[in-house]
C-alpha cells in the first residue's frame, strides 16, 4: 500500500543548517520511497498569521522553494506547491469551520498561550488574538483532509493540530458521510532519530536565539558562523569530551561512522577547538557546496521557479478539484441539473436510468462501467489503484461537466484532464458509434 505524508513549511523565515538537517533532508529521502506518495508546500496562508511584512513573507517563499529543490527534492516524485496555488483550500476551510467545535479550538496551544500572556498582563483575554490565530488549527486540518494524508511528520508541538484534524474529519465523516470514510484520518509522526541540532551557543539552533549557521551562506560565511560554536576553555593537547560538545554533535549530523569515529578519537587524544572548528567547515562545506551553487542558480531565476511550483499546484488540484466537488456534493451544495433532467422527456428519462456499476478486478484495481436507459454498455473505465479514485472519476461525469470524448476508429475514449480514462466498446459501423455519443450525452446530462 501506498502511503501518503503530508508536510508544511512555513514561509516566514530563511532555511537554516537545523531546518536542513532536522526535516528537509529526512523529507527529501523519504519522497524517493517507492511506496510513498509525498506532498510537500509552502504554508502562506499560515504565514500570514504570524508575520505582517510582505517582503518577508514573498523573500521566504522564494528561498524556501529553491531550499527545497537545490537540496534535491524531485517534483516527478513528489507533489511540490504553494498553499495559496489551490483554491480548494480555502473552501474547504469553511466547510471544516462550519462543523468544528468553538471549544475545541479553545484548547489550541497556540491561542491558549495567548490568552495566559494577556491574562498574565492583566489585559483582555483575547486582545491582540486574530481570528486566523484562532482557527488556525482548521487551516492545518484543511491542509491535511484535502489530500487525505496518512501521516503528517511534526514537531511535538504540532501534534495536537494534526489530533484536532483527526476530530474535525472525523466529524465531517459522521454527519456527511452516509457510511462513507470521505476523509481519511492522519496520524501524526514524530520522528525520534531526526537530528536536533545546537546552535552556535549550545542552545536549539533557532532564529530566535540568533545562532543558526546559515544554509546557503558563503564559504566564508559558514567558516565564519563555524568559528563562532561556543567551546570550553580546554587547549591543544588536552583530551575534550566529545558527549559534552555540541561541536561534535553538530559533526555527528553530517559524518559517516567511519570519520565520526575519528573525531571522537582525536578529540579525546587533545585536538584543538580551531583543528576541531576547521574540520566541521570542511565537513559542511562539501555536504552543502554543491547545493548552494544550484539554490543562487534558482535565486537568481524566480520565474522557473514561479513555474515549477504552478505545475506542481496543477498536479495537486487534479486531486483536490473533483474531491471538493464531492464534498460540496456531500454536505448539499449540488448542481441543479440533476433536479432538471428528472422531467419527462426521454432524455431526462435516459438521464434518470442510465447507472454506473462499480466493481473490482482480481488484479485489485478498482473500475465502473455505464450503461444506458436499456443496460447496454457504454463506456467501461481503466482500472484505478483504489476505490476513491474510480468514485471521484465517475463523479465528475455526473456533475454536468463537458465531456471531452475522442474517436478512436469505431469506437470512442472519454478524457479527464488530458488521460484517457474511460473507453467505449467497439461499434459495427460510424453510426452506432454516433448514436452511442449521443445517448452517452444523454444520460451524462452534458
Amino acid at each position: 500500500m501506498t502511503t501518503r505524508i503530508l508536510t508544511g513549511i512555513t514561509t516566514t523565515g530563511t532555511p537554516h543548517l537545523g531546518n536542513y538537517a532536522g526535516a528537509i533532508r529526512p523529507a527529501i529521502l523519504a519522497s524517493r520511497n517507492a511506496d510513498t506518495d509525498s506532498f510537500y508546500f509552502l504554508a502562506d496562508y499560515h504565514a500570514l498569521i504570524k508575520c505582517d511584512d510582505p517582503a518577508r513573507i514573498q523573500r521566504s517563499r522564494l528561498e524556501i522553494a529553491a531550499t527545497w529543490l537545490a537540496c534535491g527534492l524531485d517534483v516527478n516524485k513528489a507533489t511540490f506547491y504553494r498553499q495559496s496555488d489551490i483554491p480548494e483550500i480555502p473552501e474547504l476551510t469553511w466547510l471544516l469551520t462550519c462543523v468544528a467545535g468553538k471549544g475545541l479550538l479553545n484548547r489550541a496551544h497556540a491561542y491558549k498561550a495567548s490568552v495566559d500572556k494577556n491574562v498574565e498582563a492583566g489585559e483582555d483575554p483575547d486582545a491582540g488574538v486574530t481570528m486566523g490565530l484562532f482557527s488556525y488549527p482548521v487551516l492545518m486540518a484543511a491542509d491535511i483532509l484535502m489530500f487525505n494524508a496518512h501521516k503528517v511528520p511534526v514537531g511535538r508541538d504540532q501534534i495536537q493540530h494534526v489530533e484536532m484534524a483527526r476530530d474535525i474529519g472525523q466529524r465531517f465523516n459522521h454527519l456527511f458521510g452516509q457510511g462513507r470514510e470521505l476523509f481519511t484520518l492522519p496520524e501524526a509522526v514524530v520522528e525520534a532519530d531526526v537530528a536536533t541540532l545546537p546552535g552556535l551557543d549550545g542552545r536549539k539552533m533557532s532564529k530566535s536565539y540568533d545562532n543558526t549557521i546559515p544554509l546557503f551562506g558563503s564559504a566564508k560565511q559558514l567558516k565564519d558562523a563555524v568559528a563562532r560554536i561556543v567551546t570550553d576553555s580546554r587547549l591543544p593537547g588536552e583530551a575534550k569530551d566529545p558527549d559534552a560538545s555540541h561541536l561534535f554533535t553538530l559533526y555527528q549530523a553530517f559524518a559517516t561512522p567511519a570519520d565520526l569515529a575519528t573525531f571522537r578519537a582525536d578529540l579525546l587524544a587533545g585536538l584543538g577547538w580551531g583543528e576541531a572548528k576547521q574540520r566541521l567547515f570542511e565537513l559542511l562545506d562539501a555536504e552543502l557546496g554543491e547545493a548552494r551553487e544550484r539554490y543562487h542558480a534558482l535565486i537568481e531565476k524566480p520565474a522557473d521557479l514561479e513555474d515549477i511550483l504552478l505545475a506542481g499546484a496543477e498536479k495537486a488540484r487534479r486531486i483536490a478539484t473533483p474531491f471538493l466537488g464531492e464534498l460540496r456534493e456531500a454536505v448539499g451544495l449540488r448542481t441543479f441539473r440533476a433536479q432538471v433532467q428528472a422531467g419527462a422527456t426521454d432524455k431526462k428519462k435516459a438521464a434518470k436510468t442510465a447507472r454506473f456499476v462499480s466493481f473490482r478486478e482480481d488484479d485489485g484495481s478498482f473500475r465502473f462501467r455505464l450503461l444506458d436507459a436499456a443496460g447496454e454498455q457504454l463506456l467501461l473505465s481503466k482500472g484505478f489503484a483504489d476505490g476513491k479514485a474510480a468514485g471521484q472519476a465517475s463523479k465528475r461525469l455526473q456533475s454536468g461537466e463537458s465531456l471531452d470524448l475522442r474517436e478512436q476508429g469505431q469506437s470512442f475514449g472519454l478524457w479527464l484532464d488530458d488521460e484517457c480514462v474511460a473507453r467505449s466498446p467497439e461499434f459495427a459501423d460510424a453510426e452506432s458509434r454516433e448514436s452511442a455519443i449521443q445517448r452517452l450525452r444523454d444520460a451524462l446530462g452534458a
